[in-house]
């Protein structure tokens, strides 16, 4: 009672006397708060410690952090400070030593950003936290050895075993992040190797289910890289008198060549490749502690690193060489079946030699196809993939001419083998008497003698003669080749008439084609160009005047193969005294080289009309990915290129267009070997 009255009358009375109990208020209320300040202070920094951090914490920030949090942004990007800040709550307390000392955890890469595929940066930075994820974890275990934990609270285990939980979970997340981006890299790789074609590749596609190992020529390259480390020490031994160890080097040489041999993949090797590759390699051992150089290795591996391109260079000219000659060269099998037909046309009385239906040869109103060739069975197979496509054969008209060698030939074929209620007629070129060198530019030019010394000597070391081998093809000696120019000569009865080349195959009906309005031009054809591909730069020499002055660089070619020619239109415009001038002004090759489709760019200039692109699809002789689609709705299609559909060297996969027109079990064919 009497402290409360005391009380009572320090608040009423407000006198002197009160001054003496104050104190004892004050140490009272000091003795009362400061531990429950002490304790609850305490428990606030643990608490601190293990990140719960409350939100009178985080509004009052001290100047001390943010002096720390400046220091860091001057030191780190704002990439690392973003992941900090993110990252914080998960993390508990951020030490700026850890910062300096690169001590980042993995888990502070951001969730939530989707891994692109083609992303440089993020699989370097999904790189770098796995580094950095190997370097925290390292610490966490070093912490855990440092640490005693026995004397921990039961509320700190939990906690700790929380915060364990969660970068587990994090550390999770992030395999699964790297595995999904491994997963889109694979399946992306798979996709693009589906357009790549797989004749190309062959059995080097490493998409190939049944090529598991992801090296499959790794043995075969480290053979090699030892021959050829055992050939530079052989040839170091030798220069410094180690005969015992080059004759040494030399035996396990020629095991190991004898072992790889033509091997290009491990499956190749024979089973004691290891052990080959294992006494080589002791071998190499001992010889470079004996005689390694760096000056002698670099010199020997210098020179015979030339050796090689010299012999690669050497090798590539040979190939073209060859490929030219392979690809110009009628097979013996084909060459025997145009001897026997020979042989058996010249044996038939005069009579039967005449084919029927000779009065529509000159009738404007059919359809009429010229075919120009020495080949038999090409001629064959345009023949008969027409008459097999068309919807009414009798109103169909082949005008075929050859030359004398293949004549007999080519009439024998189709007198035995007549193309059904079509009318078919066999010429002659070497009969056109008009056709002649008085007359013809080309045949003056080809019985020139520049012409022959381009042709006949190719041995020349000029510089015309070893780098013109493409040029070098028997048709630009043929008067068939040029006789594409001369149809109103040829056909003078004739208004429309359809070239084609004898390496097409028909698959639709192409009297379509006569009802196409040509909009009064000459050509109808259709275009090769795409972007830069196939325009007139590439055939024709625009640092001429002459070609500079008159076409368009950036013009579109076309091809030859299958053209509709207006042969009224023709005769108006003097098509074939166009092509005479531009012919004699060639003379020298310099405003093209050998060929027929430059002078028909330049002599139809203007004069060409596009044809649907479906009616004529090239390619299938070079080029390995055409479009099969295009192949199938195609109602011509060509094998123009090297790879002839009745060579060797033809692609498998287009060979089937082909040789379904033709009919292996004929005896002519049998007998001379002719098979799919």
């Amino acid at each position: 009672m009497a402290l409360k009255r005391g009380l009572s009358s320090v608040g009423v009375h407000r006198n002197r006397s009160s001054g003496s109990r104050f104190p004892i208020v004050i140490l009272v209320l000091f003795s009362v708060l400061a531990p429950l300040v002490f304790f609850v202070g305490r428990g606030l920094h643990i608490s601190d410690q293990n990140g719960v951090q409350s939100d009178y914490t985080k509004q009052n920030v001290d100047w001390r952090e943010r002096l720390a949090l400046q220091s860091i942004r001057n030191i780190f990007t704002k990439e690392v400070i973003d992941v900090v800040t993110t990252s914080t709550a998960d993390l508990g307390p951020l030490s700026l030593d850890s910062f300096r000392k690169g001590n980042l955890s993995a888990s502070w890469k951001v969730i939530g950003v989707e891994t692109s595929v083609e992303d440089d940066a993020t699989s370097q930075s999904n790189q770098k936290a796995t580094d950095l994820k190997q370097e925290m974890s390292q610490i966490k275990e070093g912490r855990l050895l440092d640490d005693d934990h026995s004397s921990d609270t039961p509320a700190k285990t939990i906690r700790r075993q929380l915060r364990d939980n969660r970068r587990a979970k994090r550390a999770a997340e992030l395999v699964q992040q790297d595995n999904e981006a491994i997963l889109k890299l694979e399946n992306a790789a798979i996709e693009r190797s589906k357009a790549v074609d797989s004749a190309v590749l062959g059995k080097y596609n490493i998409w190939r289910k049944e090529i598991e190992n992801d090296n499959p020529d790794s043995t075969v390259r480290l053979m090699r890289d030892q021959i050829i480390m055992a050939q530079v020490y052989v040839s170091i031994a030798k220069m410094k008198n180690k005969l015992v160890l080059q004759q040494e080097l030399l035996i396990r040489l020629k095991e190991s060549q004898r072992a790889v041999g033509e091997s290009t993949v491990d499956a190749d090797l024979p089973h004691s490749a290891p052990e080959k590759i294992k006494t080589m390699g002791q071998v190499l051992s001992k010889a470079r502690e004996q005689l390694y150089d760096c000056k002698f290795v670099i010199g020997k591996l210098r020179a015979m690193l030339q050796t090689s391109e010299e012999q690669v260079r050497s090798l590539k000219k040979q190939s073209t060489f060859l490929s030219q000659l392979a690809a110009k060269t009628i097979p013996n099998a084909i060459h025997c079946l145009s001897m026997r037909l020979t042989i058996e046309y010249y044996l038939l009385p005069v009579e039967k030699r005449k084919f029927p239906r000779s009065e529509n040869l000159e009738n404007p109103n059919l359809y009429h196809y010229a075919l120009f060739s020495d080949n038999v069975l090409a001629a064959s197979v345009v023949v008969n993939s027409t008459i097999t496509n068309a919807k009414d054969p009798s109103k169909h008209v082949f005008h075929l001419v050859t030359d004398k060698l293949n004549f007999g030939a080519m009439n024998m074929w189709f007198l035995l083998n007549p193309p059904g209620k079509a009318t078919i007629h066999v010429e002659n070129v070497d009969e056109f008497k008009w056709l002649n060198s008085s007359y013809c530019p080309v045949l003056r030019q080809l019985e020139s003698a520049a012409m022959k010394e381009y042709y006949f000597k190719a041995d020349n070391p000029t510089k015309s003669a070893s780098s013109n081998l493409k040029y070098r093809n028997p048709k630009y000696l043929s008067m068939l080749n040029h006789l594409r120019f001369y149809l109103p000569q040829v056909y003078p009865k004739l208004d429309k008439i359809l070239f084609l080349d004898d390496d097409i195959v028909v698959q639709k009906d192409l009297t379509g084609l006569w009802s196409v309005d040509l909009h009064g031009k000459v050509n109808g054809a259709v275009e090769t160009c795409g972007e830069s591909f196939h325009r007139f730069d590439k055939y024709l020499n625009f640092s001429n005047p002459h070609i500079s002055r008159n076409f368009d660089p950036n013009a579109c070619g076309w091809a030859y193969g299958m053209n509709m020619f207006d042969l009224k239109e023709w005769k108006k415009r003097d098509i074939t005294g166009i092509y005479h001038r531009w012919q004699n002004m060639n003379e020298d090759r310099t405003l093209w080289k050998l060929g027929t489709l430059p002078p028909g760019l330049i002599t139809f200039y203007g004069l060409t009309h596009p044809l649907e692109k479906s009616w004529h699809v090239l390619g299938l002789g070079y080029n390995p990915s055409v479009d099969k689609k295009e192949i199938e709705h195609a109602a011509v299609v060509h094998y123009n290129g090297n790879m002839k559909p009745w060579l060797e060297l033809a692609m498998t996969k287009y060979r089937s267009y082909w040789i379904k027109y033709i009919k292996y079990d004929h005896p002519y064919l049998r007998s001379c070997n002719l098979s799919e």
